[in-house]
């Protein structure tokens, strides 16, 4: 908390998980993006960034704002981690941060006319937790007074990816050990020689997405500066709804807003903007070779993540998810392996990774938005394998998890119980199922799988039919109150 005038200033975490991460393909997809996978540790990068606020008595638990499809994992994340959500803002769809920081700032006024935001995404890299700190320290003090505050990171390199900020005047009687300074200008992503300059001058920082403010001082330059968006904002939370452990955006109000980004809409025209420099081992983990970069490497300059071999190997990241990579004699590329995907690029291209993405999206692959283990709220289904009219599948539900009581009109299915103990009501029988014992649902049968028990159930699926698409599911009840077909 920060004291100001005798009131206690709370500050609030607020995580924007909205993006899908498609340069990080294959191992980020649009239904489990980079944000959500451990790509810097064992833990994933939401999960990171939420630890870096584990202190209780400063922060509470953050505000999450995310895609409703990802709403079950990213809460059982954040519960793993020991941080649950205050707050899980639900977003209908995508409409950029800028109203993603209205609709936060509206929610937090309602519950604190003081509340100060900390706003920033949930897939960046910190290594440098106590110059992190420090910057908050700072700009939470001048959040306080009044100003609209950005993080502008030290470059240490020519960087053309990022956005850069031209740093101004200093700002005085601030406290913190760091010295804010007024934003002369935001600059656009540079070409290599204008990036050269900037480093150069020791005038640039780059712009790091970060953002901090008080709730009331943010609404009233929104209101002044996008009357419309801000409307269209707070009528999505006026009419919005709760939903078990979440908050619901009117999906009407919400999908009229206009979509851009705090910057634009925001930080640019404001003439209240601060920006607290720090140098904190960031990165926005924005591509493979970003993360080469900031990984630990072995005497060939090499990044190697799994079960992989090399012989010769120079410069590269090699990233093994389900089987043995070998690599001879390659130099400066990058290899990533998953269960239904290989990458092979070199290490300067692969910003355009996002450009495969959006192929595989024009020849109607399913790559682009699943891995072949598909997450759940009650654990996840992985394809295993299949061919014409069958389909088999591994099952795994976490103890008291259950699926939705549900039926087919296209495919029968054969359960076999490999691990634990399942609960199955087949219309209107209800059996326990102990391992080694199996049932057969046939094709229109009302059917739920649950696990009583303590431990996880996995449980083995054959389906066999004309037809075996997610959508052939006809839901009659769901504990987690799902409205999409194809969510078992």
């Amino acid at each position: 908390m920060i004291e100001d005038g005798g009131v206690r200033a709370q500050v609030y975490p607020v995580i924007l998980s909205g993006g899908s991460g498609s340069r990080l393909w294959p191992v980020s997809r649009s239904m489990h993006p980079k944000q959500l996978q451990p790509l810097l540790s064992d833990l994933s990068m939401i999960q990171e960034t939420a630890l870096r606020f584990a202190d209780a008595s400063r922060f509470p638990g953050p505000v999450v704002i995310c895609n409703h499809e990802h709403r079950f994992i990213i809460a059982e994340q954040l519960r793993e981690a020991g941080i649950p959500p205050s707050l899980q803002i639900l977003e209908p769809v995508g409409r950029n941060t800028a109203p993603a920081a209205a609709v936060a700032a509206l929610c937090l006024q309602a519950r604190d006319a003081d509340a100060i935001l900390l706003l920033m995404p949930a897939d960046h890299a910190i290594a440098d937790l106590k110059a992190f700190t420090q910057a908050i320290e700072t700009g939470a003090d001048a959040a306080r007074s009044g100003h609209l505050v950005t993080f502008g990171i030290k470059p240490d390199k020519p960087e053309t990816g990022f956005g850069y900020l031209k740093q101004g005047a200093r700002i005085t009687g601030i406290a913190g050990a760091i010295t804010p300074h007024k934003v002369e200008r935001f600059v656009e992503k540079p070409d290599l020689a204008t990036a050269q300059g900037y480093l150069q001058s020791g005038e640039y920082f780059w712009n790091s997405g970060i953002f901090m403010f008080r709730a009331s001082q943010f609404l009233e330059v929104l209101g002044r500066l996008r009357p419309a968006m801000l409307e269209a904002c707070r009528a999505a939370v006026t009419r919005g709804k709760h939903d078990l452990d979440f908050f619901r955006l009117d999906a009407g109000a919400f999908s009229a807003c206009e979509s851009d980004s705090i910057d634009y809409a925001v930080m640019e025209h404001a003439d209240n903007v601060a920006m607290v420099p720090v140098d904190m081992g960031w990165s926005d983990v924005g591509s493979w070779s970003s993360l080469w970069e900031i990984g630990e490497k072995d005497a060939g300059n090499n990044l190697l993540h799994g079960d992989v071999i090399i012989n010769g190997a120079r410069d590269s990241y090699i990233r093994a998810e389900s089987r043995l990579v070998t690599a001879i004699g390659v130099e400066n590329l990058v290899i990533i392996e998953t269960t239904d995907a290989v990458l092979v690029a070199s290490r300067d291209q692969t910003q355009l990774v996002k450009e495969m993405v959006d192929e595989l999206k024009t020849r109607n692959r399913d790559e682009h938005a699943n891995h072949r283990r598909v997450y759940r709220p009650w654990g996840f289904y992985e394809g295993i394998g299949g061919g014409d009219r069958h389909q088999v599948k591994h099952l795994m539900v976490k103890p008291g998890g259950k699926l939705s009581l549900q039926m087919h009109h296209h495919r029968a299915e054969h359960w076999v119980v490999v691990r634990g103990t399942a609960r199955v009501t087949r219309d209107d029988e209800i059996l326990l199922l102990a391992e080694n014992e199996s049932i057969y649902l046939p094709l229109g049968c009302r059917h739920r799988l649950e696990n009583p028990g303590k431990l996880p159930l996995s449980v083995i699926e054959v389906q066999s039919g004309g037809y075996l698409g997610e959508d052939d599911i006809v839901r009659f009840e769901d504990v987690y109150q799902r409205e999409d077909k194809a969510a078992e």
